[in-house]
């Protein structure tokens, strides 16, 4: 029997609960993963909230969680590339809070010897999250780089990443992360009334790219200092292009993808921070800490 975590109502935390279901049986090019380890994100929290009701509805009961990392228990048809006993990173959608897990086998990334389990399960979709932001932001050599609550799970790979490609990186944080993002290679700075004319004295040239993480006023700042909405994303605010023109970024995940941040993590220019973990019966204190909107780096599940 497999562990799953549900919730068959909106609500608070204690509305998740765990429950047993027959083991998943892999299909077609899919793998089944025993996992170690599943990330939590801010999203979860929200989606079971029910902030995204409108635009995204839970098929109730509903799961959650979209990334995971384990080892390979069972093959379907037709996947040669993937062999049982492997141990992998992988991205899902919203079923990664599992002690088992099933994935297509196009989305398997093997997890480097070295990486613990639980920096393995929290990096796919946070880190891909960040990566896709980047990109679309066409961040580079020279860009001097805005990122709302730089802290976060997203918001730390965002730094890290922006620097390996040559930006200079302003994070906003509480006072008492601001160590911390300089550990990572950004400029700190408290968030806030007032925000604006703080960035404005770290970068009197101005700032070229701003990534929202926390939604909110954050948009608003984004604005105010680029002038434009250009290059300016959220990955938090549903309403922000509607508003300001901010555009709402999704993720695009793929294995390449997923590689090219592994690659980075071997090469010792990625460090992925774990705040916390829990197990899958304490899924709902996982949330309550999320919500608390102090998490530095991620909070991971680990199922045994």
């Amino acid at each position: 029997m497999a562990k799953v975590v549900v919730f068959a109502e909106y609500g608070e935390p204690e509305v998740l609960q765990v429950i047993e279901t027959d083991d998943p049986v892999p299909g077609a090019g899919e793998v089944r993963i025993r996992v170690a380890a599943a990330g939590v994100q801010p999203f979860d929290a929200a989606y079971r909230r029910g902030t995204f009701a409108q635009y995204r509805p839970a098929p109730i009961p509903a799961r959650l969680g979209n990334e995971v990392a384990g080892i390979v228990d069972s093959v379907g048809p037709g996947v040669a590339h993937v062999r049982v006993g492997e141990e992998v990173i992988a991205f899902v959608d919203s079923i990664g809070y599992a002690d088992t897990v099933i994935a297509p086998a196009s989305q398997l990334a093997a997890k480097p010897a070295e990486m613990p389990w639980v920096e393995a399960g929290v990096l796919s979709a946070s880190g891909q999250t960040a990566d896709t932001a980047l990109d679309e932001l066409a961040i580079g050599e020279g860009d001097c780089l805005l990122v709302h609550a730089a802290a976060g799970g997203v918001g730390s790979f965002a730094v890290q990443l922006a620097t390996a490609r040559g930006a200079t990186v302003i994070g906003t944080a509480s006072e008492r992360n601001h160590e911390y993002l300089t550990g990572l290679g950004a400029t700190p700075v408290s968030y806030g009334p007032g925000l604006a004319d703080r960035v404005r004295k770290l970068a009197p040239g101005g700032i070229t790219a701003a990534l929202d993480c926390v939604g909110g006023e954050a948009n608003d700042v984004s604005l105010e200092l680029l002038g434009v909405p250009d290059r300016a994303v959220t990955i938090a605010d549903w309403t922000a292009e509607q508003r300001l023109g901010v555009r709402r970024i999704g993720t695009e995940r793929s294995a390449d993808r997923l590689n090219k941040l592994l690659s980075q993590y071997a090469a010792g220019r990625l460090v992925v921070p774990i705040w916390k973990q829990f197990s899958l019966a304490d899924a709902h204190l996982a949330h309550r800490e999320i919500e608390t909107g102090h998490v530095r780096g991620k909070i991971a599940l680990v199922p045994a």
